[in-house]
């Protein structure tokens, strides 16, 4: 596709870093929305977005190096190149759980109404940034005869070139715009807070679990099997949010007695 969107002499803009920060910004812009409906002021979301920002970009950087680990001990500096792709969405939404907590807790805010108010935003900020690993070339599918199948053919590309590969960006891209429209339509009917958020983490899991069978990357399998580390993150926190939805999902009253 296309990795670099132009130069202007030594600077380069890469592709991937544009849709990043594009991404970042409307997540923030929905975030912004739907704080001032719930009285969460701008200066709490725009504190916290540095805070999720900081530790997304960390968190799922480090997962990722983790995973192409033997690469990353021959190549130590490519670790801080992370614009030019190889981001994990799994370990950077587990990075800004644990940031975000003490956070909240520092302020008295609630975890699942901030939670609620976010979830919407990881869904389309990463819609998006799936875009931008589509054009470097990351997170690439496997080998296909499908009629779909894409082919990258420029030199600076991350993916094998002149195959036909599935295109996992833009299944994961669809799926995060998919989740988007879903946590929007039930922000209107929302029940209880974290609501919002354990779907988001129900169906980004699920969607995680089904998208990986379509990655030729390096993923890093658990021992003895086939399934990938994002598999058994996904798999660790699709229960969990199972279990949290029902256990806070409000019970119906009981009738009154006759």
């Amino acid at each position: 596709m296309f990795p670099d969107l132009f130069r202007i002499g030594s600077l380069t803009i890469h592709t991937y870093g544009l849709f990043l920060v594009l991404g970042i910004t409307v997540g923030l812009l929905i975030a912004l929305k739907f704080g001032r409906g719930q009285g969460i002021s701008p200066q709490a979301i725009m504190d916290m977005g540095f805070i999720i920002i900081l530790f997304a970009l960390v968190g799922s950087r480090l997962a990722y190096v983790l995973m192409n680990i033997s690469y990353y001990q021959e190549h130590p500096l490519d670790i801080f190149i992370f614009w030019r792709g190889g981001l994990v969405f799994s370990g950077g939404l587990i990075a800004v759980l644990l940031a975000l907590g003490g956070y909240l807790k520092r302020n008295h805010l609630s975890f699942w109404k901030i939670g609620d108010l976010w979830a919407p935003s990881a869904a389309i900020g990463q819609g998006i940034g799936r875009l931008g690993c589509f054009m470097a070339g990351c997170c690439y599918g496997k080998p296909t005869e499908m009629y779909w199948g894409v082919v990258f053919t420029h030199p600076d590309s991350l993916a094998p070139l002149n195959i036909p590969l599935h295109p996992a960006q833009l299944y994961g891209s669809l799926s995060g715009f998919i989740i988007f429209g879903v946590l929007y339509y039930l922000h209107a009917k929302k029940q209880f807070e974290g609501q919002l958020l354990l779907w988001f983490l129900i169906l980004h899991s699920t969607a995680r679990l089904l998208l990986e069978r379509f990655r030729g990357d390096e993923r890093g399998f658990i021992l003895g099997s086939d399934m990938t580390v994002t598999q058994l993150f996904a798999l660790l926190i699709l229960f969990s949010a199972v279990i949290a939805l029902f256990v806070r999902k409000p019970k119906d009253e009981a009738p009154p007695a006759p």
